[in-house]
């Protein structure tokens, strides 16, 4: 078996990276969201080693977070213009799809649905019925400033301020998409507090369907599952990560963790934090895989190709040594690992 490789796109973004995302159904296209107002797509059709910038999507501000539509060639964007656009990814072309009141920090797409889901800083999520375009969008109302927005096959999480998290049912959502209903009549399916006691960073949902994983700004990752009977909820734990012992002793310099992404084969997941380091977890047996070269700078986002071939990373100064002024600009990299056969498999995995 051939060596993992790990090799940095060229040429990188020009400032700091705000979200990576792979193709739902090609695992050579990947899309990368960034500060300078731009969404860039690279080629990895001829592997990691030779993967090309494709094109570059220009928007009126920083880009915040994107991702894929219904196909390989439709992408959202959400931003700091408070806009959320769908992008065609031949001929370029962008539309509005929606616009909230402050700035939008994530965009999600259901595929097992056609719904489109924003977060924006207005305390609020935007739900959009893609397959019936004329439909009316619903503004549903939130608890909380959103930090983090995943999507599971039929489930919505949103972590919010307030170590609040909602978690939304897509076939309620559905349902009132399609009868025409209000924003005030979605109710979430459960409300829980957050297992970890400090802001959320980063949050992802199991590709089986079962649970999600959150972060914190303190150096923690909890695991949760969605059924909820006292069994499953036993199960529920969280743990500290990208930490570093003080040069002095005396104690730990804490890391955020800006980012999780789960393996679609092996189910296992990936953190990586203000330290710049990218470590793997089986969540079933509670333990680390492995722990990844560190990086000079933050690890700001994660995504694993569908396949399960490739884990894009992406690096850029944080603001961990308290700077003022802030400069992503020949700081920022996005990296490619080509995992192992089996480097990203769980312990008990057969």
């Amino acid at each position: 078996m051939a060596p993992a490789t790990q090799v940095e796109l060229s040429p990188p973004p020009g400032d700091a990276v705000s979200a990576v995302v792979f193709a739902p159904e090609s695992s050579t296209k990947l899309l990368v969201a960034s500060w300078d107002k731009n969404v860039y797509r690279y080629d990895l059709s001829n592997g990691a080693s030779d993967a090309k910038l494709a094109n570059t999507y220009e928007h009126r501000a920083p880009v915040l977070d994107v991702c894929f539509g219904a196909s390989d060639d439709e992408a959202y964007t959400a931003g700091m213009d408070w806009a959320v656009n769908r992008i065609n990814l031949t001929n370029g072309e962008k539309v509005l799809v929606s616009k909230h009141a402050a700035p939008v920090r994530n965009v999600r797409y259901s595929a097992n649905h056609g719904i489109l889901v924003s977060a924006s800083w207005d305390c609020s999520l935007n739900l959009h019925d893609t397959e019936n375009p004329s439909s009316t969008p619903l503004r549903v109302s939130l608890p909380g400033k959103p930090q983090a927005l995943a999507i599971s096959p039929s489930k919505v999480v949103v972590a919010m301020t307030g170590r609040i998290i909602n978690i939304y049912d897509l076939d309620a959502i559905k349902a009132l998409l399609t009868q025409g209903g209000s924003g005030s009549d979605l109710k979430p399916w459960q409300q829980r507090e957050s297992s970890l006691r400090y802001l959320t960073r980063a949050l992802a949902c199991m590709p089986n369907d079962a649970g999600y994983a959150t972060s914190s700004i303190e150096g923690r990752v909890a695991v949760e599952w969605f059924e909820d009977t006292a069994e499953s909820q036993a199960r529920k734990y969280a743990f500290k990560c990208h930490r570093q012992p003080a040069p002095d002793g005396d104690g730990d310099i804490v890391y955020p963790v800006n980012a999780l992404a789960f393996h679609s084969v092996h189910g296992t997941f990936a953190s990586g934090g203000g330290d710049g380091t990218v470590a793997l977890w089986d969540a079933e047996a509670k333990r680390r895989l492995k722990q990844y070269q560190k990086s000079p700078n933050s690890v700001a986002a994660l995504a694993f190709s569908n396949n399960g071939k490739y884990l894009a990373i992406g690096v850029c100064p944080g603001f961990e040594t308290g700077q003022q002024d802030y400069n992503g600009a020949g700081q920022t990299s996005v990296i490619i690992r080509e995992l192992g056969e089996n480097e990203a498999k769980g312990k008990g995995s057969k």
